[in-house]
């Protein structure tokens, strides 16, 4: 189990899978090759294999307890999907035994933040009961935001800008992750730049990664932490964050985003959390000039075992 404490709330963990997805050269096509090799040293293995070229990315839950309260943070690639990519597909992974061992069941969430609706982010949304998907926690309320639904709803017939995946993916993630919570009358679909959830937690709107891309705050005490969902792929974002990945949908709008919430959270002293990064998961910020560098890393190790096969995207 892996656990730090932020203010008044415990946060975990919960790995899923990791290993390699693709080259960097693919996710990551604007950043120079030899940005990779200068920062070796701390990049290589946690986040970048310099073996392959590969990017190591990490398919994991954040948990926050506290205040009386359990909230997870996206939920991952799920079991028994139906995908065309075989990292996502039909998965019988240990996702809910990870979550019981540090003491938490589906019944005791009560809200799930989907930090945007890419299928790698909403997989364990629902789960197979009789043949039918359900929510897999049946207390929670499901927080998205309303631009990205609209957006992946396959009734809108909105063509994607990446291209990177497959478009069968998204529709199929959509009908089997993300429909069946909302026609249960567990999802909130909410509007705007803002949405608070409680006292010290609220959501913000940081598009172009998706256009619903959201970050959850949690400010508790003394204490900030940003969950900043896709927003950061790669540490060399915090030093470069004009850089993005090929999966985004406007990546320029993405760059806007990611160097407003790395402001903030470099004048704040937030703990910055993206969904995918291993190693210690996350870090703290502090200006340098017109860029950042990052101050000290999140109080969490790397998982000691791989939970998942090695599968490579592309």
């Amino acid at each position: 189990m892996q656990t730090f404490a932020l203010g008044d709330f415990e946060i975990s963990r919960i790995t899923e899978w990791h290993g390699s997805f693709a080259p960097v050269s693919v996710l990551f096509p604007s950043i120079p090759a030899d940005a990779w090799q200068k920062h070796q040293t701390w990049l290589d293995a946690h986040f970048w294999d310099a073996a392959t070229g590969d990017y190591q990315a990490h398919m994991q839950t954040w948990v926050l307890r506290g205040q009386g309260r359990t909230i997870l943070v996206d939920t991952g690639l799920g079991n028994d999907k139906p995908r065309v990519h075989g990292l996502l597909a039909n998965r019988d992974g240990d996702f809910l035994h990870r979550l019981a061992a540090i003491g938490v069941q589906p019944e005791d969430v009560d809200t799930v933040v989907n930090t945007h609706l890419h299928t790698d982010h909403v997989g364990w949304n629902t789960r197979l009961e009789n043949g039918e998907w359900a929510p897999t926690f049946p207390n929670a309320q499901y927080l998205m935001h309303k631009a990205d639904f609209d957006y992946w709803n396959p009734a809108n017939n909105i063509p994607r800008k990446s291209d990177f995946g497959d478009p069968a993916d998204s529709r199929a993630g959509f009908d089997d992750s993300v429909l069946p919570v909302h026609r249960a009358g567990q999802a909130l679909l909410w509007e705007g730049d803002e949405h608070s959830i409680a006292a010290g937690l609220s959501l913000q709107l940081a598009p172009g990664h998706t256009p619903g891309s959201t970050v959850l705050k949690l400010h508790s005490g003394t204490d900030r932490a940003f969950f900043v969902g896709d927003l950061i792929h790669t540490p060399l974002q915090f030093l470069t964050p004009d850089h993005d990945t090929c999966l985004s949908e406007d990546q320029q709008q993405a760059a806007r985003s990611r160097r407003r919430m790395l402001e903030e959270a470099a004048d704040t002293n937030a703990l910055i959390i993206p969904a995918h990064l291993g190693g210690a998961g996350g870090a703290e910020v502090v200006r340098k000039g017109e860029t950042f560098t990052i101050k000290q890393w999140a109080p969490l190790t790397a998982p000691a075992a791989n939970p998942g096969r090695p599968v490579r995207l592309t």
